[in-house]
């Protein structure tokens, strides 16, 4: 299998896969409805609320964090998360704005 070549394609284009990818794995969104939910940093242990391993839910909020739709503060012993409210609304409008287009012609095919 090839590479990628993500240079090929636009900047936009590449934020839509990048941004689409979250919810590539029912993980991601399981973290984010989880932080959602309590809507604050949340500290506590996400393994015992997904109901995935450590180094599962430690992968994915590395992915989530990576695509910065969340932030992570080390407080004491602990990683604290957070939905970030800025990247999260960006992701929102790039996304609506694509999945928004309608076809305009139906005969086709």
């Amino acid at each position: 299998m090839g590479l990628s070549k993500t240079e090929m394609f636009t900047d936009l284009q590449n934020e839509i896969a990048l941004f689409s990818k979250v919810f590539g794995h029912p993980a991601r969104v399981a973290i984010l409805q989880q932080l959602f939910k309590i809507d604050t940093c949340y500290c506590g242990d996400l393994v015992n609320e997904i109901g995935l391993s450590q180094p599962t839910i430690s992968q994915h909020l590395k992915e989530l964090k990576h695509l910065g739709l969340i932030k992570g503060n080390v407080e004491g012993t602990s990683v604290c998360y957070c939905i970030d409210a800025e990247n999260w609304t960006k992701m929102k409008n790039v996304m609506f704005q694509f999945l928004d287009q309608d076809i305009s012609k139906t005969d086709c095919c």
